[in-house]
């Protein structure tokens, strides 16, 4: 049995897992989708001191308060920089690491570093009534949609999940100074289809931080391939574990 830690992107709560979850478990494993502070069933506490940290602390207190070894430690999107810097701190046990069309950050970095069209998202707040609120990205025609998702119904769904993000989450720089948590292998799972201009990746470096050729796996869908193309997901976090 392996343990799953699915941890959702910005704007998203846990509940964007609920088509994987269920593959999972029936393949045997344990999965955990925690909604990050400031979303899902945390979305009251949403303030303006809510930042990065705060969403590495949450996902370091589930691992630690439940226990958690040999972790999937699985980040989508934003969460990329939430796992990055989770594994920093506990690397004795995460297993791996799965960026998932994930933001992948190097020290010292923010969410604005690695996606430079984040700044236009953060000026946007700053100089709103609130200064600090960010709303979800509005859909698109197709093929982009919503974070990727066309069907009318499942982008219905999908928006009675989101919410909005601090603007400080895009702000704050991620740390990355444990030598330790270079040894954890990591795999790049990509969404290929309907990505808005100016969304750039990264490329991949050749190697991973602990020397093993780069692990880049690619799902022909939108962002949200959670919604989009579960089962296809799950075979691919089933290789892992």
């Amino acid at each position: 049995m392996s343990t799953y830690l699915l941890v959702h992107g910005a704007w998203h709560s846990g509940e964007c897992w609920e088509r994987v979850v269920p593959l999972l478990e029936s393949a045997g494993h344990r999965a955990f989708t925690p909604s990050l502070t400031g979303h899902g069933d945390k979305a009251r506490l949403l303030g303006p001191e809510v930042g990065l940290d705060t969403h590495v602390d949450d996902i370091v207190e589930l691992i630690t308060e439940e226990d958690l070894t040999e972790v999937v430690l699985v980040g989508h999107s934003y969460a990329g920089l939430v796992i990055s810097a989770a594994a920093n701190r506990l690397p004795d046990r995460i297993a791996h690491l799965v960026y998932l069309d994930a933001m992948v950050p190097e020290d010292g970095e923010s969410a604005a570093d690695v996606m430079p069209v984040t700044q236009a998202l953060i000026d946007l707040a700053l100089k709103s009534d609130n200064g600090w609120r960010v709303p979800p990205l509005p859909g698109l025609p197709p093929p982009s949609g919503l974070f990727g998702v066309t069907d009318p119904a499942d982008v219905a769904w999908l928006r009675t999940t989101l919410s909005d993000l601090s603007v400080r989450c895009l702000q704050q720089p991620v740390r990355l100074d444990n030598p330790a948590a270079n040894s954890i292998p990591r795999t790049h799972i990509h969404c290929t289809e309907g990505r808005p201009e100016g969304f750039d990746r990264r490329p991949v470096p050749a190697t991973q931080p602990n020397g093993s050729p780069a692990r880049v796996r690619e799902l022909a869908t939108g962002h949200d391939c959670m919604v989009t193309m579960p089962a296809e997901l799950t075979d691919l976090l089933l290789e892992l574990g």
